[in-house]
């Protein structure tokens, strides 16, 4: 057996809950899609009325709402209520993650308000936007001005404050970087009822490097100020395609927008959007766009396809047909393109509806697509959730660019899921170590797509059912997740933790580096009040007595060590 080639596995035995998932659509249709339609409209409506309002009003309420944080912080008594987190159900988060911390006994504190976009400065270039603001409501406000968010991330329902805590990116981040090197300054309420304004350069700059990735165990995140850019009205689109095997597809991705010789940082060797889309282990997409000009898109013999409409295809076969066609350029609107992904949920919603690609489901029920994932979760129950930790695969591996070809070639031999999906992002070099940072001394030895200031890293997003299970095999998804952390590890990767993570307590603090994220845990208060970003994440049940004494062990060695003589 080649490297490549999958193990053999032996057949798997059905059981009622496969049953239960294979006509799930039907729960779909008749109640998940008709609820999901009625909260996008509702939510909608919402966003339109606040629009209405001026940015004065949204800042006197913002005002208002954050002394409401600040009053229900000061109530906790530390010493009979639970760990602060939020009051929002579990089951509303996007991520795919199970929010088990929430089952032991907590502190909540409603953040529910704070969903309005506060300012946009246009001789500053920021957006200053509410936690709970998502992408689709910002787009809306922006793009008519012919303004963006530097990186957007593609699914309408992501908030600013989960890419910020956790985890965002988009295909322009081979230039910005991750949603959360894009935010100029945080607004946040420590856990003494503090609220501070951080910024790379005041005296909450550690604070403010440290916020990205922490999961909102630092403090309550409650505004931040976004950087915006100058955009035009399309995006002119190249779909080129790519055949080989999984290094010559990974070789042709990394050849798409990084200069083997050239500058990274000129414009005319860069697109201003990258992502590359793999549909087998010999054939492949690039995409590349630029933005363009109204008057560019609609010249005599362009094609414009605005890919928003319900009834169009799905994004990810349109680009499929690039393999056939060739290669090929059309012009999408610029906020159409963004969200590109949101109404097939990438290829997910090939699963949950089978049918929902097909062109009389298009025409007769686009509309309502997607499901919203806060329902498809609320409807699942726990077998069908242990069932998808099981025999599914949604996660992300952040790997060094030039590690891409090994990246798919293991996802390719561990979990056979196609289509993958890659997308860059640097990883800028920072004045402090934060939890995700490049390799040591990458910038002594610059390899194709790094900079002096920032590593080129890569994007691999598998989300699918592993070929295994469609064949009917046995297929264990938790020890293969076991294994992709490790290999990650290794290879000084990183896992984003919206998804379900097996990583152990002493592993977690391998993938990440602990330094700045604990001795601002310390010196902020978050210790003994917010739960540490490692048992937030952490798979299972937590038992309110596992959670306290883990917080406790942190409590006394924060303690211990603040005792210690000073040489």
């Amino acid at each position: 057996m080649s490297d490549l080639e999958a193990p053999l596995r032996p057949k798997g035995k059905k059981v009622w809950v496969d049953y239960l998932v294979q006509f799930r659509w039907i729960l779909v249709i008749f109640v998940v899609l008709p609820i999901s339609f009625s909260i996008y409209f509702l939510t909608y409506l919402g966003d339109v009325r606040s629009d209405m309002k001026s940015y004065k009003q949204r800042q006197k309420e913002h005002e208002e709402n954050v002394k409401k944080v600040v009053k229900r912080l000061k109530e906790r008594n530390p010493s009979k209520d639970g760990l602060v987190c939020t009051a929002r159900k579990p089951w509303i988060a996007v991520g795919m993650r199970n929010v088990d911390y929430k089952r032991a006994r907590h502190f909540e504190v409603d953040l529910s308000a704070f969903r309005n976009i506060l300012e946009i400065d246009k001789a500053k270039m920021t957006a200053k936007v509410e936690p709970l603001v998502n992408m689709g409501q910002i787009t809306r406000a922006t793009v008519p001005m012919n303004l963006s968010l530097a990186v957007v991330a593609e699914l309408d329902d992501l908030t600013v404050g989960g890419l910020i805590n956790g985890y965002g990116i988009e295909g322009s981040s081979h230039i910005y970087g991750l949603f959360s090197d894009t935010v100029v300054a945080y607004e946040i309420v420590l856990a003494d009822g503090q609220v501070v304004r951080a910024t790379k350069d005041n005296e909450y700059a550690d604070l403010f490097y440290a916020i990205p990735w922490s999961q909102g165990t630092l403090g309550l995140l409650v505004a931040a100020e976004v950087k915006l850019i100058p955009v035009k009205e399309y995006m002119r689109l190249t779909y080129k395609p790519a055949v080989g095997n999984l290094k010559d597809l990974a070789q042709a991705y990394m050849d798409s927008f990084a200069p083997r010789y050239g500058d990274q940082d000129n414009p005319e060797n860069v697109p201003d959007f990258v992502e590359a889309m793999i549909y087998s282990p010999t054939e492949g997409v690039m995409m590349t766009g630029r933005y363009a000009s109204k008057e560019e898109a609609k010249k005599k013999g362009n094609v414009i396809n605005s890919v928003g409409w319900w009834f169009k295809p799905w994004f990810y076969q349109h680009a499929q047909t690039a393999l056939k066609r060739g290669e090929f350029v059309e012009y999408i609107p610029t906020r159409e393109y963004y969200h590109r992904h949101t109404r097939c949920l990438y290829w997910e919603g090939k699963l949950i509806l089978p049918f929902a690609d097909q062109w009389w489901f298009r025409f007769l029920l686009g509309w309502m697509m997607p499901p919203k994932v806060s329902l498809l979760k609320a409807t699942q129950g726990e077998a069908i959730r242990n069932y998808y930790h099981e025999k599914h695969v949604i996660q992300d591996m952040l790997v060094p660019l030039y590690k891409v070809g090994d990246a798919i070639e293991w996802v390719h031999r561990e979990m056979e899921v196609y289509p993958i999906w890659l997308c860059p992002h640097r990883l800028f070099k920072l004045p402090v170590k934060t939890m995700v940072y490049p390799e040591p001394g990458f910038e002594h030895q610059l390899k194709q797509g790094d900079t002096p200031y920032a590593q080129m890293y890569t994007d691999v997003g598998v989300y699918y059912t592993p070929g295994p299970i469609f064949r009917g095999e046995e297929y264990d998804g938790a020890e293969a997740v076991c294994r992709m952390e490790n290999w990650l590890i290794e290879n000084h990767g990183f896992q984003p933790q919206y998804a379900v993570s097996e990583l152990s307590e002493k592993n977690f603090w391998r993938m990440f580096d602990a330094g700045l994220y604990e001795r601002c845990r310390r010196r902020y208060g978050a210790v003994g009040t917010f739960m540490t970003v490692y048992y937030k994440c952490k798979k299972g049940r937590k038992t309110e007595k596992e959670v306290q004494d883990a917080e406790q062990a942190h409590l006394e060695s924060a303690y211990a060590e603040i005792d210690q003589p000073v040489e």
